[in-house]
């Protein structure tokens, strides 16, 4: 009914679609379309009666609508019908703006910034300020998604000027999100770059400070010395409710750790990373307090709070045990703020009071997950070993790589090094390839000269594995004709220590790791391993987290106000999860030549 509507509609219909869809930057760039007035099906229908430079434009304002209309499939299937090439620079910078921002919704960020590597672009200058801003801000975008935060801060900031108040407003909180995400190392100043250097140093000092007073006293000067800068005029809203957190200082910290029993030589690694984090503030000024208390002679958890409060403790870090955090979950509320050393295994939100923070291996696995992603990957194997911990690494992997749209076909949990080989070939369907060929030679009575082939449908092994298991998995890969697959870990296969004769066996391996065992010029790192050597092997990570702890304890309210906000720490990048548990972002490193080296690009 609709199409034999339109029939008749005249030239001059036509012409008046035309202009309300199209404007004119220079004659020989070309027209830009516009949203017009006019459904899809009307402007596709003019399209196929009107002249070609008439289509073009119709077919993109459809294409556009489309998007709008979160209608992904059918944007793209206009998009692929017209002639790029043929184009008009103006119209192919429109083209592939809507290209990116298409890849974008299919969680596509490297096709996106691919877009706009298109030779048009070189005449964006020229073309109307919205487009400039439109094309900006959506490569803005895809930077983010890809991981690049800081171009993609560079970016927004080049732009700024082309948008209205509203939307320069919404774009301030953007950069100040991105660059407040950013590792310390990145928060460098560069020349001629004005307004961003500005953002970064908000950043460092935001991210430097050791208590939320220091931390407003330092924004307040760099509001006076930058008065002109888009943040001093307008704080970023994030950073106007730290503001209102700023007020009763922190005085006491109770550090609540097992004495005895088990645990007691992890607490004191805990504490002595703790303590030395401690030590390193107070020659930056006055600390809170620290009063020791022993988890293994609390008898009643409420006995243990009176006597804190009684004390005049304000937060409490610890405990560590996992029942005792388990029964911190269970309460309805706290006397007072804690950080427990440990996860409770409930899924349920606890009391509004109690934080959890951990060397949590399910954070890692969200993070290969997301890396590999990112890397490309779509189809991943898993290796995992027998048991509990293994069981809930696998869950929180495939969570999380599922959720992002990735298929995990296959997954095996190692026990027995002698299953190896006959594991891997299961998982890989190697079994079935042999079988094939065996057939053959059957029905053709005849010798067939061929290998055994892996599956060609994996794109990766995700392994969680001591090192003495993934020295032998990488070996029986290369056995198993898979050699060239590619293989991310969580960090269980590294001891922390450079050992390049025994670990030429596991060249190749890309895994996530904390930056305290990655970053060894760090200064903290080295003033606790002079003291403590164990802290240099994968001891280390349980220091690092005990100086986290203390680092962290402070700045709850602010992760709590400001979810976007991330710590850079020496377990990992720090956040705060919804359910009030602390979530890690790593870096990354890879096995070369038995050495491990850092990645680029991976937040060190």
């Amino acid at each position: 009914m609709m199409i034999a509507r339109l029939r008749p509609l005249s030239a001059l219909c036509l012409a008046g679609l035309l202009a309300a869809c199209a404007s004119s930057p220079s004659s020989n760039l070309g027209e830009l379309p516009r949203t017009p007035n006019a459904s899809i099906e009307q402007l596709l229908e003019q399209a196929s009666t009107a002249k070609p430079e008439d289509a073009v434009l119709l077919k993109l304002s459809a294409a556009d609508l489309a998007y709008q209309q979160k209608d992904i499939a059918r944007s793209s299937q206009i998009l692929d019908q017209l002639p790029l090439d043929s184009l008009k620079p103006a119209q192919q910078i429109f083209a592939n703006t809507l290209t990116a921002q298409l890849a974008l919704a299919r969680n596509k960020p490297k096709a996106a910034l691919k877009a706009f590597e298109h030779p048009s672009f070189s005449h964006l200058g020229e073309l109307p300020v919205e487009q400039q801003a439109r094309s900006g801000l959506v490569k803005a975008q895809a930077l983010a998604a890809d991981g690049q935060n800081l171009a993609a801060a560079r970016e927004r900031v080049f732009i700024d000027p082309l948008l209205n108040a509203d939307a320069s407003k919404n774009n301030h909180d953007a950069i100040w999100n991105l660059v407040s995400s950013l590792p310390i190392q990145q928060l460098q100043a560069s020349p001629n770059e004005g307004d961003l250097n500005g953002w970064l140093e908000l950043a460092r000092i935001v991210k430097t400070s050791s208590t939320l007073n220091e931390q407003q006293a330092n924004i307040d000067s760099w509001r006076q010395k930058n008065p002109e800068h888009p943040a001093a005029k307008q704080l970023p809203e994030s950073l106007q409710k730290l503001k209102s957190l700023a007020g009763q200082p922190l005085t006491k910290i109770a550090l609540l750790l097992p004495q005895q029993g088990q645990l007691a030589s992890v607490a004191r690694a805990l504490q002595d990373g703790f303590m030395a984090a401690y030590y390193q503030a107070q020659q930056g000024g006055q600390q809170p307090a620290i009063q020791l208390y022993d988890s293994s002679q609390v008898r009643s958890l409420d006995d243990f709070y009176r006597q804190a409060q009684a004390d005049g403790v304000q937060l409490v870090v610890g405990p560590l045990e996992k029942p005792l955090v388990k029964q911190l979950g269970d309460r309805p509320q706290l006397p007072i703020t804690t950080l427990a050393l440990n996860y409770s295994d409930s899924s349920q939100p606890g009391p509004a009071q109690l934080f959890q923070f951990g060397l949590s291996a399910e954070d890692e696995a969200r993070e290969v997950a997301r890396r590999a992603w990112g890397d490309g990957m779509r189809r991943a194997v898993a290796l995992v070993p027998r048991g509990d911990w293994g069981d809930r690494v696998l869950a929180s992997f495939s969570r999380d790589w599922q959720a992002k749209g990735g298929t995990l076909i296959a997954a095996e949990h190692v026990d027995q090094p002698v299953e190896l080989a006959q594991q891997i070939a299961d998982l890989l369907q190697l079994r079935q390839s042999e079988g094939r060929a065996k057939r053959l030679q059957n029905v053709l009575d005849s010798n067939v000269d061929t290998q055994p082939s892996r599956r060609q449908d994996i794109d990766f092994i995700f392994l969680a594995a001591t090192p003495q298991q993934a020295r032998q998995i990488k070996p029986t890969l290369a056995f198993q004709y898979a050699g060239d697959l590619p293989v991310y870990a969580t960090s269980n296969l590294y001891t922390g220590v450079n050992n390049p004769g025994q670990d030429q066996d596991l060249n190749g391996i890309r895994f996530c790791e904390t930056p305290w065992l990655l970053q060894t010029n760090n200064p903290l790192r080295q003033q606790v391993v002079a003291q403590w050597p164990q802290a240099a092997s994968s001891l280390g990570r349980l220091y690092a987290m005990g100086a986290d702890a203390y680092r962290l304890a402070p700045r709850l309210p602010e992760l709590k106000a400001v979810p976007s906000m991330q710590l850079d720490g020496l377990t990992g990048s720090l956040s705060l999860a919804p359910n009030q548990r602390i979530e890690r972002h790593l870096p990354w490193a890879e096995f070369r030549n038995g050495q491990v080296q850092p990645l680029e690009n991976s937040g060190i």
